[in-house]
């Protein structure tokens, strides 16, 4: 009972915790939209006086994909943090959807219009079935079925125990990392979202999963605008832009042929992880 009680106390205390982002009194609720998404002099810090992100100023238009590149800890997670409002920007900065400030909206309306896909999955207890269908909770099981063809879950969906109605341990423990990764971007694929958020979903499984989960996310990028921050620098070569971020700015942008041949940062970092797959006999 005092064990119970203990729990129950720090339970209690994170309920009433306010949160530190709120909608604005009088936030809107934000039209569906068409993908433009606009970053103007974005500058962001945890902590006052260290900057993670300073000045950055992009834009990606309706059905882009932009990716974003640089070392670790460059500020690239931070930028797509901003977007969905985990964290506010204060002005100047501004971060515009379909030209909309996105301060000026409900955080509901605008996490509903964009679809995350990050490198750790997390899994509900439940079945395969129940936690594709998180992407969009009124889908129909018809719906939920299509959406794991199109993410290339579907076959080894069917040979679990009970199909989609095999039972998922918290987290999914008992599916691969690759598994787990396909199940996420099959609840992407059920939403139907207009903006895509990617943290490189290909970067710790092996090359035939990775093959399976790039031509699923090839379907899911179609059509949508997509920020990918890349950590495999060769599933981005067909990026409409390449932003490369260092020192909490951007240094390069521009395509992947162009930054290649202006053989700044992002070509030395393509060229070190180009030589590091040979010398481990990847092609």
């Amino acid at each position: 009972l005092q064990s119970a009680i203990a729990g129950a106390e720090r339970i209690f205390e994170l309920l009433d915790t306010p949160p530190a982002i709120v909608d604005a009194p009088d936030a809107i609720v934000l039209p569906p939209v068409q993908g433009h998404v606009e970053f103007d002099h974005v500058s962001f810090e945890y902590e006052r006086g260290k900057p993670v992100v300073d000045g950055i100023c992009f834009e990606a238009q309706p059905g882009q994909t932009i990716a974003l590149v640089g070392p670790t800890g460059a500020g690239k997670t931070t930028l797509v943090s901003l977007l969905v409002r985990f964290y506010d920007v204060e002005r100047p900065s501004v971060i515009r959807i379909d030209g909309h400030d996105i301060r000026t909206v409900t955080q509901e309306s605008l996490r509903r219009q964009i679809g995350v896909v990050l490198q750790d999955t997390f899994l509900f207890s439940g079945t395969v079935l129940e936690n594709i269908r998180y992407g969009r909770l009124d889908a129909t099981d018809e719906a939920v079925v299509s959406a794991a063809k199109l993410a290339n879950a579907d076959q080894f969906i069917t040979r679990l125990p009970e199909g989609y109605q095999t039972l998922l341990g918290e987290r999914g423990h008992n599916l691969s990392q690759g598994q787990r990764q396909m199940i996420s971007i099959a609840r992407a694929v059920l939403a139907q979202p207009r903006v895509l958020i990617l943290d490189e979903a290909t970067s710790s499984v092996d090359t035939r999963t990775e093959k399976l989960i790039q031509a699923a996310l090839d379907h899911l990028l179609t059509g949508r605008t997509s920020l990918v921050i890349a950590h495999r620098l060769s599933t981005i070569q067909n990026a409409d832009q390449v932003i490369v971020i260092d020192d909490n700015r951007i240094i390069e942008r521009g395509t992947h042929k162009e930054l290649m041949q202006a053989q700044g940062l992002y070509h030395d970092l393509y060229q070190s992880q180009f030589r590091r797959q040979m010398s481990h006999g990847v092609e």
